[in-house]
């Protein structure tokens, strides 16, 4: 492994040198891994003069900074270099000066999740595994299901029955094989586990699979050079497990390190109200989770327990970050205003980190000077029940003119 380092662990720190392990031996299931990788070697390959000069256009560009040492597995796909639009509308609204959104709905599956995808099935293959599994509330498990129809491998999908039945019926098309459990997604995931380790699967479950981090990682790339290398001073994302934000983080580290950038952003944690395990310990200065029953419209950031909780932990520690809770009629009014401000439709998950940031503006608790980033992490159409409940159904109204005038006045 000529990129990696080493694997290790997230809860004690504990080095390994094997390529084929999902956790620390010590720590169990908790104890997460973190792909180190070998920097030295890194940065012959890779610069911003280099970046410069890349016609390429996709998560591979990157490919110097990824877990893989070749291109087997790689699928045709186009995935990363989703746009990031200057919001000057929600500017207004809000009152910021700058504020950046970057819509990863427009990957492959139309979610955030299919970064992690691309490298969780090109490191099957490289290891040489035959079929693929994972646990998901629907957006990991809609990415695995399409990125394995494209590339042909047999793959089983472990989802809580109460997944929006667009996100189900997505896998179902793509062929997948659903497991539908009876419980919530930290049932489903436990089960997935049982389940890899009894038949060998390979588990892309991004809480569980390192590498899988460093395909959400190129998110943070593509904000620098598509802001010309000016890092935002807050990146605003929502959370569930602690996955998406310790990668991103991750991302404007090793950046850092390479002498890309100046200087790293703070990262703001956005969760739901009634699921929001990470943002409790951060506040409490623990370093443990405690659990509550999850509840929150945001299927995709529902969770009792954060299976990537520590490497949440650290990365809000790390950059001085910022938790944030937000009710559920909150995120469905940030559904809206993300829709009618900018023209990007994000479902309930993709749009907590600006609910979160329309609360800190309420709560006067953010600078107008500041150089804000949202990423939105999924397109709208995954779940339309919850945005029908964000509007007001039109009203049934007669081919009339006088009746059109008279409706017209209503509105």
């Amino acid at each position: 492994m000529k990129k990696i380092k080493y694997l290790q662990c997230s809860k004690c720190g504990k080095i390994f040198y094997e390529e084929d392990i999902y956790n620390c031996d010590v720590c169990g299931p908790a104890g997460t891994l973190h792909v180190v990788m070998n920097m030295d070697f890194i940065s012959n390959n890779i610069s911003r003069k280099s970046l410069l000069k890349d016609p390429r256009r996709d998560l591979w560009r990157y490919e110097a900074l990824l877990p893989l040492e070749g291109e087997g597995g790689r699928t045709p796909l186009q995935v990363g270099w989703t746009p990031t639009y200057r919001a000057h509308r929600l500017e207004q609204l809000l009152g910021i000066n700058t504020i950046y959104v970057k819509d990863d709905g427009r990957n492959p599956t139309a979610s955030f999740k299919d970064r992690a995808t691309a490298i969780g099935i090109a490191k099957a293959v490289e290891l040489k595994k035959k079929v693929i599994c994972a646990a998901s509330t629907g957006n990991a498990a809609s990415s695995l299901s399409g990125f394995a129809a494209c590339i042909g491998m047999e793959n089983y999908i472990f989802v809580p029955a109460s997944a929006p039945e667009a996100k189900i019926t997505q896998l179902l098309i793509y062929g997948s094989k659903v497991i539908l459990v009876d419980g919530d997604y930290d049932k489903a995931f436990d089960f997935c586990l049982e389940a890899s380790a009894k038949f060998g699967w390979y588990n892309r479950s991004c809480a569980i699979n390192p590498y899988l981090v460093d395909g959400k990682k190129t998110a943070a790339f593509e904000l620098c050079e598509q802001l010309e290398f000016d890092v935002p001073d807050l990146i605003i994302m929502s959370v569930g497990d602690g996955c998406s934000i310790s990668a991103v983080w991750k991302g404007f580290k090793e950046f850092y390190e390479l002498g890309i950038i100046n200087k790293l952003p703070t990262m703001v944690s956005v969760q739901a109200s009634g699921s929001n395990p990470v943002n409790r310990s951060y506040r409490e200065g623990k370093n443990n989770f405690s659990y509550k029953v999850p509840s929150t419209i945001a299927d995709s950031i529902s969770v009792g327990i954060p299976r990537n909780g520590y490497k949440a932990l650290d990365a809000l520690k790390e950059s001085k970050g910022i938790a944030v809770d937000v009710e559920d009629d909150e995120i469905l009014g940030a559904m809206r205003v993300l829709a009618r401000y900018t023209g990007v439709f994000g479902e309930p998950a993709g749009v907590t980190g600006l609910a979160g940031l329309m609360k800190l503006v309420r709560e006067h608790n953010i600078d107008k000077n500041a150089k804000v980033a949202l990423i939105v992490s999924g397109n709208g159409l995954k779940d339309v029940k919850s945005a029908i409940k964000a509007v007001v159904k039109p009203e049934k109204i007669k081919p009339d003119m006088g009746e059109l005038e008279r409706y017209i006045k209503e509105l």
